[in-house]
C-alpha cells in the first residue's frame, strides 16, 4: 500500500498515511480539525536484486570484445609508429 503525505492549512502539521489506492483522502486533520492537503512527494523506489529487468535482460555489451573505430586507431597509430621510428643515439663526443 502507497504511503500519502498530507499537510494541514490550519496547523502546518504533516502527516504520512498508509492507504489502499480506493481508499477516499483524509480531509481533517486529527490534532486540529483543520482542512488537509495531499502532497505529492519523490519516491524512493530503486530496483535491486534479481528479477528486474534491467538487472537480468537488459542487453549487456561486451566491450573487451567489440570496440570503437576511434580506439583502434588510436591503437594503431601510437604502436606502429613508435616501433617504425628508428632511436637515435646521442652522437658521440670527439676529443
Amino acid at each position: 500500500m502507497p504511503i500519502y503525505e498530507y499537510v494541514c492549512e490550519k496547523c502546518n502539521s504533516h502527516l504520512e498515511i498508509i492507504q489502499k489506492i480506493t481508499e477516499e483522502p483524509l480531509t481533517t486533520c486529527p490534532d486540529c480539525k483543520g482542512q488537509l492537503k495531499k502532497m505529492i512527494s519523490n519516491t524512493s523506489f530503486v530496483l535491486k536484486g534479481t528479477g528486474w529487468y534491467v538487472t537480468d535482460y537488459a542487453s549487456k555489451k561486451d566491450s573487451s570484445a567489440k570496440t570503437s573505430p576511434s580506439q583502434k586507431r588510436k591503437d594503431s597509430s601510437t604502436t606502429p609508429s613508435e616501433a617504425a621510428s628508428p632511436k637515435k643515439e646521442p652522437a658521440a663526443s670527439s676529443k
